[in-house]
C-alpha cells in the first residue's frame, strides 16, 4: 500500500499528557490542477473563454433551452467557488486541531487516489468489452436509416460511458476534497457559535452538491449537444431528435458503475474502521468515542469522508444523470409517437428543471444564516430546524419553477392543458419527496417514539436491543411504499389524462406523467445533497473536537450537530431510494422501448407464468439478497483486521492509555484501505456480470427452443424483481442503521444511564450491528438497482 494511506508523519507524543502528536504533512494536489497552476493566469483565463465560447456555440446550433442550461450551470459552478472561498476563509482553530485535520484529509485523498485508480482501470476495460459488443450487435431501423452503423454506435457509447465515469469521479472528488477542508473550520467555529458552525457545514456542503448537480446537468446537455451538431440531428436524411437520447445511455452506465464501486470501496472502508475502533475503545476499553488513544479513530474519520462524502456525491450524481437520460428517452419516445412538431422541450424539459433545481437550492441554501445567539455556548437552537426551513424555502420555489418549466416546454396546441397535467405530476413529484424525508426522520430521530422506543429496549440487554432495531427497520418499509405506490398511480393518471394521444387515438402520456413526477422528487437534490454533505463534516468536526481535548461545552455543539447529520443521512438515503424506485421504473420502460425498436416488433409486458420468466425474477431477488450479505460480510472481515490490530496495540503499548506511547494511526488505515479495494472487486463483479451472463444464457435457450424474446424477458422480470426487492431491502437495512446510531446518540445525552451504563453498552452493539446496514450495503443497493437499469439498456441487443 501506497505510503499515503499511513496518513502523515506521526511523530512523538509530546511530555505534556493529553496532547495530541503532530501529524502535519504536505497537502496533496491533483495532477491535473499542479498543470493548471503552472499556467499564466492570462493564458488560462483566454482558455477558459476559448471553452466557454466553444461550449456555448455548440449549445446555439442545438437549441436555446441547451444554451439556457449552459448559462445557469456555469453561474451555479460561480456560486460554487463563492462558497468555497468564503468556508476556507474560515480558521482552523488551534495548531492541534489542524495536526489532526491534516491526518484525516492524507488519509482520505490518499485511498481516493489508490480506490479510483482501480476503478478506472476497470472502467477502461469494461469500455473495452462494451465497444467489441457494440460492434457485432444489432441495428435499429431509425439508426441504420440515418446511416449511424456499428462502429459508430460503438465508439459513441463507450465515449459517453468513459465520460459519465469520468465526471462521476470528478464529482466524488469534489465531495471529499471540501469535506477534508471544512470540518477543522467547523470545529473551530464551535467554539464561539453552534450557529456559526451549522452555517460552514451546509455551505461547505453546499458547496460540493451544486459542483455535483451542475456537473451532472452539464455533461449530459454537453454530450447531447455534440452529438446533435456531429450527427447533424434533425437535417434530411439524419437521426431525429426523438431517437437522440437513446445515445445517451452509455453515460448513465459510466456514472452508475463508478458510484457502485466508490459507494462498495467507501462503505467498507468508513464501517470496518467504524466498527473496530467502537468494539475495542467503547466496549472493550470503555473510553469516548473518537478518544486520541484508540488506534482507528483516525482511519473512522478519515472513513467518513471517502464512504459519505467522496461516495454519496458519486451516488447522486448517477441518481440525477440516470433520472435525466430515462426522461429524455420517454419524452422523445412520446413526441415521436404524437406526431409532436417541435419535440426538444419534451426531451430537454429534464435538464431545465435540474437547471432550476440550482438555482432554488442555492437560495435555501443562503438562508441559512449566522445570528447572535443568546445564552450559554452550550446552548443551541435546534440545527434540524433550521435545515428545514431553508428545506421549506427550496420547496416552496421549486414548485414556482416547476410551473414555469412545464408551461415554457410543454405547451403543445395538440393538448393545450396537458403542461397543467404534467405540473401536477412535478407536484406529487414533490410531496413524495418530502413525504420521503419526514418518514425517514420520525423513524431515524431520537425525537420521535420509534428510536426511544429501540432505546428504551437497550435497557433491558444487547439481545433486545437487536430485535427492537430490525422490527423498526421492517415496519419502516411499509410507509415509503405506499408514498411511492400513490405517487406511480396518481403521475401515470395524469400524464394518461393529459389530452396526448398516438395516431391510433390511444392516450400516450402515462409513463412520461410519472417521468415528470421523478423530476419532481429530484427538483430540490442539490439541498438535499447539502443536508446529507452536512452529516460527515459535522461528524469529523465531532472528532477533532474530541482528539484534540477542547472543553465539553464545545462537545455538546459538535453532539448535536452530530446528530442531526445522522438523520439528515437517513432522511437523504430514504429519499435517495424514493428517486431510484422511480428512477428505475422509467429506465425499465425505456429497456422495453429499446428492445421492440431492436426487435422490430411490440414488446409491452413480461409473464411471469413463463417458468423461465419466473426463474429470472427469483435470481433478481437473489442478486439482492446476495449483494448485500457480501457487502456486510466484507465489513465483518475488515473490522476484525481492525479489531485484531487495535487490540495489539493495546497489548503491546500499554503506555497508550496513559498518554505515554502513540498509537499507531496510519497502520489502521492502511489495513482498512487494502481490505476495502480488495472486498469491493465481488460483489461490484456480481451486480456488472448477472445481468448480462442471465440474459446472454437466456437468449441461447430461447433460440433453440423458438423462442427469440426469450433473453430479454427473462432480464425484465430479473430487472423487475430486482428492483422491487432491492428497494424495500434498502428502506429496511437504511432505516434500522440510522435508528440504531440515534439510539445510542440519545442515550449518550444522558437518558436511561447515559455513557458507559449497561444499557449504552447494549446500544454500542446495536450501532455496531447497524453501521454496514446504513453506511455499506443500504447505500449500494439502490445505486445496484439504478446500476442494473442502465447496464439492460446498454446490452439490450445482445439479448435478442
Amino acid at each position: 500500500m501506497d505510503d499515503d494511506m499511513e496518513g502523515g508523519n506521526l511523530g512523538p507524543y509530546q511530555d505534556r499528557p493529553r496532547t495530541f502528536p503532530s501529524m502535519k504533512s504536505k497537502a496533496y494536489t491533483p495532477w491535473i490542477f499542479r498543470v493548471l497552476m503552472r499556467i499564466n493566469v492570462r493564458v488560462l483565463l483566454v482558455l477558459l473563454l476559448v471553452c466557454f465560447g466553444a461550449i456555448f456555440y455548440i449549445g446555439a446550433s442545438t437549441s436555446p433551452i441547451i444554451v439556457f442550461v449552459f448559462s445557469v450551470c456555469i453561474i451555479s459552478f460561480f456560486v460554487s467557488i463563492y462558497l468555497t472561498k468564503w468556508v476556507l476563509a474560515k480558521d482552523e482553530g488551534p495548531p492541534e486541531m489542524s495536526e489532526i485535520s491534516d491526518a484525516i484529509r492524507d488519509g482520505a485523498e490518499g485511498f481516493f487516489r489508490t480506490q479510483y485508480g482501480t476503478i478506472s482501470k476497470m472502467a477502461v476495460l469494461l469500455g473495452l468489452v462494451i465497444f467489441a459488443i457494440y460492434l457485432f450487435r444489432n441495428t435499429t431501423p431509425q439508426q441504420e436509416s440515418s446511416g449511424l452503423g456499428r462502429a459508430t454506435s460503438a465508439y459513441i457509447t463507450v465515449a459517453a460511458f468513459l465520460f459519465g465515469a469520468l465526471c462521476s469521479g470528478v464529482a466524488g472528488y469534489v465531495g471529499m476534497w471540501v469535506s477534508v477542508r471544512a470540518n477543522v473550520r467547523v470545529s473551530s467555529a464551535a467554539r464561539r457559535s453552534a450557529r456559526e458552525a451549522l452555517q460552514i457545514a451546509v455551505r461547505a456542503g453546499g458547496f460540493s452538491a451544486l459542483v455535483v448537480v451542475g456537473m451532472a446537468v452539464m455533461g449530459v446537455a454537453i454530450l447531447y449537444a455534440i452529438l446533435y451538431v456531429w450527427l447533424g440531428v434533425d437535417s434530411p436524411g439524419a437521426m431525429k431528435s426523438t431517437d437522440l437520447p437513446l445515445l445517451l445511455v452509455g453515460y448513465g452506465f459510466g456514472a452508475s458503475f463508478v458510484a457502485l464501486f466508490a459507494q462498495l470501496g467507501g462503505g467498507i472502508f468508513t464501517k470496518a474502521a467504524d466498527v473496530g475502533a467502537d468494539l475495542v475503545g467503547k466496549v472493550e476499553q470503555g473510553i469516548p468515542e473518537d478518544d486520541p488513544r484508540n488506534p482507528a479513530v483516525i482511519a473512522d474519520l478519515v472513513g467518513d469522508n471517502v464512504g459519505d462524502c467522496a461516495a454519496r456525491g458519486a451516488d447522486l450524481f448517477e441518481s440525477i444523470a440516470a433520472e435525466i437520460i430515462s426522461a429524455m428517452i420517454l419524452g422523445g419516445t412520446m413526441a415521436k409517437h404524437c406526431k409532436i412538431e417541435d419535440p426538444s422541450g419534451f426531451i430537454l424539459f429534464p435538464l431545465v428543471v435540474h437547471s432550476f433545481d440550482l438555482v432554488v437550492s442555492s437560495v435555501g441554501i443562503f438562508s441559512i444564516r449566522n445570528k447572535r445567539e443568546s445564552g450559554v455556548i452550550g446552548t443551541v437552537e435546534d440545527p434540524m430546524k433550521t435545515l428545514e426551513k431553508g428545506y421549506s424555502v427550496t420547496i416552496l420555489l421549486a414548485v414556482l419553477t416547476f410551473g414555469l418549466s412545464t408551461r415554457w416546454l410543454l405547451y403543445t396546441e395538440q393538448a393545450p392543458s396537458a403542461w397543467l397535467n404534467f405540473a401536477l405530476c412535478g407536484l406529487v413529484g414533490i410531496v413524495t419527496a418530502y413525504a420521503f424525508v419526514w418518514i425517514s426522520k420520525y423513524y431515524t430521530d431520537y425525537k420521535y417514539e420509534p428510536v426511544r422506543t429501540l432505546a428504551l429496549a437497550s435497557s433491558t440487554g444487547h439481545g433486545t436491543n437487536i430485535i427492537a432495531g430490525i422490527s423498526l427497520g421492517l415496519e419502516s418499509t411499509a410507509l415509503p411504499v405506499l408514498v411511492i405506490s400513490l405517487a406511480i398511480v396518481s403521475a401515470f393518471w395524469l400524464g394518461r389524462t393529459s389530452g396526448l394521444t398516438d395516431e391510433a387515438g390511444n392516450p400516450t402520456g402515462g409513463l412520461f406523467g410519472t417521468a415528470v413526477a421523478t423530476m419532481g422528487m429530484l427538483s430540490t437534490a442539490a439541498y438535499v445533497l447539502t443536508m446529507d454533505m452536512f452529516g460527515p463534516i459535522a461528524d469529523n468536526a465531532g472528532g477533532i473536537v474530541e482528539m484534540s481535548q477542547q472543553p465539553e461545552s464545545v462537545r455538546e455543539i459538535t453532539d448535536v450537530l452530530d446528530a442531526v447529520g445522522n438523520t439528515t443521512k437517513a432522511t437523504t438515503k430514504g429519499f435517495a431510494i424514493g428517486s431510484a424506485a422511480l428512477a428505475s421504473f422509467l429506465l425499465f420502460s425505456a429497456y422495453m422501448d429499446e428492445v421492440a425498436a431492436f426487435a422490430q416488433e411490440p414488446f409491452k409486458q413480461v409473464d411471469i407464468a413463463i417458468p423461465e420468466v419466473f426463474v429470472g425474477g427469483l435470481l433478481g431477488s437473489m442478486l439482492i439478497f446476495l449483494f448485500s450479505a457480501w457487502a456486510c460480510s466484507a465489513v465483518g472481515r475488515t473490522a476484525q483486521e481492525v479489531v485484531n490490530e487495535v487490540r495489539r496495540q493495546f497489548i503491546e503499548r500499554p503506555g497508550i492509555m496513559d498518554y505515554k506511547e502513540k498509537p499507531d494511526y496510519g497502520r489502521c488505515v492502511s489495513i482498512v484501505a487494502s481490505a476495502s479495494l480488495r472486498e469491493m472487486i465481488k460483489p461490484g463483479a456480481l451486480a456488472i456480470i448477472s445481468p448480462t451472463a442471465v440474459g446472454f444464457l437466456f437468449r441461447i435457450l430461447g433460440y433453440y427452443t423458438g423462442h427469440p424474446l426469450l433473453g430479454a424477458k427473462v432480464v425484465a422480470s430479473m430487472l423487475m424483481f430486482a428492483t422491487v426487492s432491492g428497494i424495500l431491502m434498502a428502506l429496511f437495512l437504511n432505516t434500522a442503521g440510522g435508528a440504531w446510531d440515534n439510539a445510542k446518540k440519545y442515550i449518550e445525552t444522558g437518558a436511561l444511564g447515559g455513557k458507559g451504563s449497561d444499557t449504552h453498552k447494549a446500544a454500542v452493539t446495536g450501532d455496531t450491528v447497524g453501521d454496514p446496514f446504513k453506511d455499506t450495503a443500504g447505500p449500494s443497493l439502490h445505486v445496484l438497482i439504478k446500476m442494473l437499469a442502465t447496464i439492460t439498456l446498454v446490452m439490450a441487443p445482445i439479448f435478442l
